[in-house]
């Protein structure tokens, strides 16, 4: 009688601290009009957590050893604007570490690779010793190196590994690729068009006096300018959406009026014509409920007027749970998957395939602030599942993050056009 195979098994968890790919902001004191020096914020934190307004991002690098010899790994991170928006607080390496080696590793070495799906439910149930559930930038990385562990063990790439277990039809094609500029939103822009992005600048438009205007008439001239940029450098072949991510200042700049929000957007899609424009996070109302109520008002407006804008969900929509909750609502015409916000890789699978079984766009976002490991990781997800776009991380240089998530996305598609036609 043959023997059946068996599978390889979580030999030991091992932890390695790192850098993520950018830093930590404390959003509030920028937006209430924290003064640049150099590279670094002067004035003092606003946000628990933080000990200055900018500080150096973390990582930890979480290693499966397997007991057939492989090793797989993944990172860590939590978002650059950590503790805002109804996000998690900030996030110490060393604590995380601590509660790997001491309470997570015990539980999963010995456990079989034969399930994602089932150990990231084994992960999600564990708690800390008050009775707390595990902290999400622990469950990213901790699913991340179980996802890349178990394609490991059935010689599969991660796409692969989640189109097998959530039974998904194999669609072989790139993900539109999205890129920030950060704060050098001109040079960075000439970079993205150079390298022809498909979804550009981002802009990081998170103050209204500097970059707003007080009346918009700033983002206006910087739209203006980009339009001209991309049909100077671009070529008439190359039709990028521009997607700006405003952070809650159209909201402070029009005292939360829709109706003058919605006047703005009109102008401001003529601005962007022929380009198709989205605004991340127009308004920032402070509490999930009254964020999904403005949105949600918001797209009736621009609907009902013809208003050719789409509005993308992000502050105080981080959870699964929150992401189901707006896109029942219609709050906005995308979400923003932030991918750290989510935790497990699990829930950031299930939000992707909600949004599109629901006739919601799906952005697969995270942040700057996440590692090369997690950008990879996140183009398998991306791949199997077809999100709308991907954004290109970590890093605010545009050539480092774009390359590592077109780079695996690439090779990853060569793999699979080989194995499935």
């Amino acid at each position: 009688m043959a023997q059946t195979a068996q599978v390889a098994t979580i030999q030991k968890i091992l932890t390695a601290p790192g850098l993520a790919g950018f830093y930590f902001d404390d959003q509030r004191a920028i937006k209430a009009g924290a003064r640049q020096d150099g590279f670094a914020y002067v004035g003092e934190p606003m946000t628990p957590g933080f000990t200055r307004i900018r500080q150096a991002g973390e990582a930890l690098s979480v290693l499966i050893l397997m007991s057939d010899g492989q090793v797989a790994y993944g990172d860590c991170a939590a978002v650059q604007y950590s503790g805002a928006g109804g996000r998690e607080p900030l996030f110490h390496a060393p604590a995380l570490q601590a509660l790997i080696e001491e309470q997570v590793a015990p539980r999963l070495e010995g456990q079989p690779l034969e399930s994602f799906r089932a150990l990231a439910a084994q992960l999600d149930a564990m708690r800390r010793a008050d009775g707390s559930a595990l902290p999400l930038a622990l469950r990213y990385g901790v699913t991340q190196a179980l996802l890349s562990a178990v394609a490991l063990a059935h010689k599969e790439a991660m796409a692969e590994t989640i189109v097998r277990e959530y039974g998904l039809p194999w669609q072989i094609r790139p993900v539109p690729i999205f890129c920030q500029t950060g704060d050098d939103r001109y040079l960075n822009a000439d970079k993205i068009i150079l390298k022809r992005a498909d979804v550009l600048p981002h802009g990081l438009i998170n103050n209204v006096e500097e970059k707003l205007g007080r009346r918009g008439e700033k983002l206006r001239d910087y739209v203006a300018w980009l339009r001209r940029r991309i049909q100077t450098l671009g070529g008439p072949d190359y039709h990028p959406t521009l997607h700006i991510d405003v952070y809650g200042t159209l909201g402070l700049a029009f005292q939360d009026d829709l109706a003058a929000i919605t006047e703005y957007l009109a102008d401001l899609a003529q601005v962007a014509a022929p380009f198709p424009l989205r605004i991340e996070g127009p308004v920032d109302m402070g509490d999930r409920g009254r964020q999904m109520e403005a949105l949600a008002a918001l797209r009736r407006r621009l609907d009902a007027q013809g208003v050719p804008v789409q509005i993308v969900a992000d502050e105080w929509c981080n959870t699964l749970e929150d992401i189901r909750a707006f896109v029942d609502a219609r709050a906005g015409h995308m979400v923003q998957i932030k991918t750290p916000d989510l935790g497990g890789f699990q829930d950031i699978i299930e939000a992707v395939l909600y949004c599109k079984g629901h006739g919601m766009g799906a952005y697969l976002g995270g942040t700057c602030n996440e590692t090369d490991r997690s950008a990879q990781v996140s183009v398998h997800v991306a791949i199997a599942t077809q999100p709308d776009q991907m954004l290109a991380k970590p890093g605010m240089g545009v050539d480092e993050g774009l390359s590592i998530v077109y780079n695996e996305m690439q090779r990853t598609l060569a793999l699979l056009r080989h194995r499935h036609g």
